[in-house]
């Protein structure tokens, strides 16, 4: 366990003041820690995912000793001095060849990771082809059932889509949408264990069609990756409930008969009481009133 850090002056304060738990929260940091050993490969990938992640990506060039699976006090440590909570660790070993971990932390504790083999990679500076600008974010498209069906293609979707997903906006111009991620899964292994998985970039184009909506055009950007997952570990109950857990203030207050449907539609329902027709009050005009011959006929007198 990390010990939190106590503020020796105001400045120190307003600095772990900043770091604190926001209703909405800043933009997430990523890092790019390299291993103690790597490959070419793990290089230009690493390279790439630095630039995607900009400006909010720190790249450590160094070369680090660090291994989250067998201890994670070094992601741990790494997460609270540059306030982190994604990381991308390349490696290379003869046992595990072209090594990738991605994963996150949670109050800079590790939360989740997955293991993912580089089979092949084309670099940005390979393609040749403009590139998005800095910042962008970008269109992300799952491609394959498995993504919702098995547990380790669940969490590297999960991991992806919080490791791209930038700041969050309430309008998006066509105009900013400057490029798209494809992820799709290939065919299972013959045991069922997932088979590759192929990350594809590409920039977007929006041409003249002669109508409101404009033709779109894809061109490879890059990098392209060939990935093949390995070893996986899952956050804990616990800490998963807390990393999800939704502010009372973002939490829309509950009405009561009050509903949607799947368009977005709004629809109320209103209870009333029993209601008594008879005593109901309506205009007075001379078609509603009670003619003579209803009226009980008077008893005559007799002499």
């Amino acid at each position: 366990m990390l010990v939190k850090p106590k503020a020796k002056n105001a400045r120190a304060k307003r600095f772990l003041v900043a770091r604190e738990a926001k209703v909405v929260e800043n933009p997430k940091t990523a890092i790019i820690v390299r291993g103690s050993s790597t490959s070419q490969v793990i290089l230009d990938t690493l390279k790439d995912l630095y630039a995607l992640h900009k400006p909010h990506a720190i790249n450590f060039t160094k070369k680090n000793q660090i291994h989250p699976f067998d201890d994670e006090t070094g992601i741990e440590f790494f997460s609270r001095k540059n306030d982190s909570s994604l990381f991308a660790i390349g490696m290379h070993s003869k046992k595990r060849p072209h090594n990738l971990i991605l994963g996150r932390t949670f109050d800079y504790h590790l939360l989740d990771m997955i293991e993912l083999g580089v089979e092949k990679c084309v670099p940005i500076k390979d393609v040749g082809n403009p590139t998005c600008a800095i910042g962008a974010r970008p269109l992300m498209v799952f491609n394959g059932e498995t993504f919702a069906q098995d547990e380790r293609m669940i969490l590297l979707k999960s991991l992806l889509l919080d490791f791209f997903r930038g700041e969050d906006s309430d309008r998006v111009s066509l105009k900013g949408l400057e490029h798209v991620i494809t992820v799709t899964a290939g065919p299972a292994g013959p045991n069922g264990e997932p088979g590759l998985v192929f990350l594809r970039t590409y920039t977007i184009d929006l041409k003249k069609s002669g109508v409101r909506q404009p033709r779109v055009e894809l061109t490879e950007m890059g990098p392209s990756l060939d990935l093949r997952i390995r070893r996986v570990r899952y956050p804990a109950d616990d800490m998963w409930k807390q990393a999800i857990r939704m502010p009372k203030e973002l939490k829309e207050p509950k009405v009561k008969n009050i509903t949607r449907d799947g368009l977005g539609d709004k629809y109320g329902r209103v209870h009333l009481g029993k209601q008594d027709i008879s005593k109901l009050q309506t205009r007075k005009v001379k078609a509603l009133r009670k003619r003579l011959d209803s009226r009980p006929a008077k008893k005559q007198r007799t002499e």
